[in-house]
């Protein structure tokens, strides 16, 4: 089998399902490519602003979800459920580290932004790296400058990126098209959508459906 196939991600940087769906996704790809290697894969990440409202500074994380789930005992609980699932993946995830629910705006500026320069494994590296930053070192995606300092581990120019940032405000306006009924959300060459923390097999499964579906499109 051969062919190309074009994978949307719509996804924020403060959900964990989106970084579990993430090592999902790539060990898919790993078994597409062991099974297909004539199959040429685009991923486009696409930034969803869960929050939008949320100040600038961000929000006590703590707090946060307090207030959100509305006892100590259910935080706990959704928490742990985060950490099962994380761990299943081989995902670190340390949320006694987060001290801020980050306004995630300019996290998503950044990462558009980078979408058009550099290479593409610098945009990969980004990506990885700010899902790191706030799910292991406890590091403020709020923060333009930890925006900066992570742009520039990753080999962008610190001073584009801040000139870049400093023209910006307000909510960040992504194409959410796909991302209607939650995050993450994977779009499948335009034409089939899964929402959530999809297991690889299942992912894989609707990557061949895909693929098959160009075929017949193709011979008709």
């Amino acid at each position: 089998m051969s062919g190309r196939l074009r994978i949307d991600v719509f996804f924020d940087f403060i959900c964990p399902w989106c970084l579990i769906g993430k090592r999902q996704l790539e060990r898919a790809l790993e078994l597409l490519r062991s099974q297909q290697p004539d199959v040429l894969v685009t991923t486009v990440w696409h930034g969803v602003q869960l929050l939008p409202h949320l100040p600038v500074q961000g929000e006590p994380f703590a707090e946060f979800y307090l207030n959100r789930l509305g006892s100590a005992e259910a935080v706990a609980m959704r928490q742990g459920q985060v950490q099962r699932a994380a761990q299943a993946v081989g995902v670190a995830i340390d949320l006694s580290r987060i001290a801020t629910m980050p306004n995630t705006a300019d996290a998503h500026r950044l990462l558009a932004h980078a979408n058009s320069r550099g290479s593409s494994a610098q945009r990969d590296l980004l990506l990885e790296r700010l899902f790191a930053a706030y799910f292991q070192n406890g590091e403020d995606l709020g923060s333009r400058e930890t925006l900066i300092a992570i742009a520039q581990s990753c080999g962008y120019d610190a001073d584009a990126v801040r000139d870049y940032l400093k023209d910006e405000s307000g909510p960040f306006v992504g194409n959410e098209m796909g991302a209607s009924s939650g995050v993450p959300s994977f779009q499948f060459d335009g034409q089939l959508t899964m929402t959530g923390a999809q297991p690889a097999e299942v992912l894989l499964g609707t990557m061949y459906e895909a693929l098959e579906r160009q075929r017949v499109r193709s011979s008709s």
